[in-house]
C-alpha cells in the first residue's frame, strides 16, 4: 500500500526519481524501436547543426525540435502501457487513446520538419 507520509523528500526524492527515470530510459531503449530511432536521429543531427551557418539560438531550436519528438514518444509509450495494463481486449476507447498518442508523435515530427525547413531555407 502506498504511504503518502513516508515518501522520500529533498535530495533523497530526487535520487529515487532519477533512478526511476533511468530505468524507464533503459526500458524504452531496449523495447521501443521508435525511441531507439529517434535517439539515433538526435545523435546524427547534433553534429549536423554545426555544419550550417546559423546562430546558436537556431542551433538549439533545431536540436530541441528532435528532443520534443523523443518527449512525445515517451508520453505515447506511457499511454500505450496504461491502456495495455487496463486490458488487452479490443475497445474503441483504448484504440482511440493509442491513436491520439500516435497522433501527438506525428504532430511533433511535423513541427520538427517545419522548424528545420524554416531555419535552413
Amino acid at each position: 500500500m502506498f504511504d503518502n507520509k513516508n515518501k522520500p523528500k529533498g535530495l533523497r526524492r530526487i535520487y529515487f526519481a532519477s533512478l526511476n527515470s533511468f530505468r524507464a530510459f533503459k526500458w524504452l531503449y531496449f523495447n521501443e524501436s521508435a525511441f531507439k530511432q529517434e535517439i539515433l536521429l538526435l545523435l546524427l543531427v547534433i553534429p549536423c547543426t554545426f555544419i550550417f551557418s546559423i546562430s546558436g539560438k537556431e542551433q538549439i531550436l533545431l536540436i530541441l525540435s528532435i528532443v520534443f519528438i523523443i518527449f512525445t514518444e515517451i508520453l505515447n509509450t506511457a499511454i500505450e502501457a496504461v491502456v495495455d495494463r487496463i486490458g488487452l481486449e479490443i475497445n474503441p476507447l483504448s484504440g482511440l487513446a493509442k491513436d491520439l498518442g500516435s497522433a501527438s508523435v506525428l504532430v511533433s515530427i511535423l513541427m520538427a520538419v517545419a522548424i528545420w525547413l524554416i531555419i535552413l531555407l
